[in-house]
């Protein structure tokens, strides 16, 4: 693991000796949404129905509003904590390009998300900026999840699919989604389609396909397939949901700005998105879903263009 120890002190959870772990870098290289920057060492983040405060000096870690079972439970797991990063940055710095990258983002780690909100989250994401997303996201919450108190402001947690059963194509075009409304109206509807069959016993083949549970549990590759079942899943999308939420490691999802690293480091500027990814996960194997994460950190904090 990669802390030193763990020590709960007045609703807080203090982690001493923490490598590869920069929160700043964790929280912006585009896998989540829920996080309000106080300062670059100091966020606050919505996730698992819970509000909780991160602040970090150097080596010391203090997650707030949390005590030892949820970390334990929760925290470890979503911020990756049980896995080594040394050895992973070491293997993937044997390639001196992307060895540039690392150093750079040298405390990126994966963080391990709620599968269906990852699911709406990067359906949002199609052609779209990171604050318009974020603030698309925040309204659905506002609209349908549940009210969370922190320091005295009001909070919402990511509505479950139960809790948007209901929601009408209005409601959602309501929150800026744009044309990914129809798409998010017709995920949630199949979703719910696929838990109220598994809950009465009656999960067919069909519905299969639209249970969360189920398309986590594929091998990589039909994983990404599966995904794409839903409308407004593509290639990109489905990897990002796979690399953020159910654990596919070796995908790599690519967009704008992994286009830009790839051509700035590797390919040649005419190769296609789909021949990017295939080079991609063939170059990094096991590890492409990191090395992903490092090269779209630096591509865009370093604005690189080609």
């Amino acid at each position: 693991m990669d802390y030193r120890e763990i020590i709960e002190s007045n609703d807080s959870v203090i982690i001493k000796g923490v490598k590869n772990f920069n929160i700043k870098q964790i929280l912006e290289c585009g896998q989540c949404f829920r996080w309000q920057r106080v300062t670059d060492t100091d966020y606050i983040v919505v996730s698992n129905r819970r509000v909780i405060e991160i602040t970090q000096e150097d080596d010391q870690v203090i997650i707030h509003n949390t005590n030892m079972d949820d970390f334990k439970n929760i925290w470890e797991n979503y911020f990756d904590l049980n896995t080594e990063y040394g050895p992973l940055k070491e293997e993937l710095s044997k390639d001196d390009l992307l060895k540039q990258a690392i150093e750079f983002g040298y405390g990126i780690r994966l963080l391990n998300q709620d599968p269906f909100e990852m699911v709406i989250s990067f359906i949002i994401s199609a052609r779209n900026s990171i604050p318009s997303i974020m603030k698309t996201i925040k309204k659905i919450s506002e609209k349908f999840g549940d009210k969370i108190e922190y320091k005295g402001e009001v909070y919402h947690a990511f509505p479950t699919p139960e809790q948007l059963k209901k929601a009408t194509l209005e409601d959602i075009q309501e929150t800026g989604a744009s044309f990914r409304s129809k798409y998010i109206i017709d995920t949630i509807y199949n979703i719910n389609r696929a838990l109220e069959a598994k809950k009465s016993g009656k999960l067919t083949d069909e519905l299969k396909m639209y249970d969360l549970e189920y398309i986590m549990s594929l091998p990589t590759d039909e994983c990404h397939i599966a995904l794409q079942a839903f409308k407004g899943v593509g290639a990109k999308v489905a990897d990002c949901i796979m690399l953020f939420s159910m654990g596919k490691k070796s995908a790599f999802p690519v967009d704008v700005w992994i286009k830009r690293a790839m051509i700035h480091f590797y390919v040649a500027p005419d190769v296609s998105l789909n021949k990017i990814r295939v080079f991609g996960r063939e170059k990094f194997g096991e590890l492409s879903g990191l090395a992903q994460q490092y090269l779209f950190y630096y591509a865009r904090e370093n604005s690189i263009n080609v």
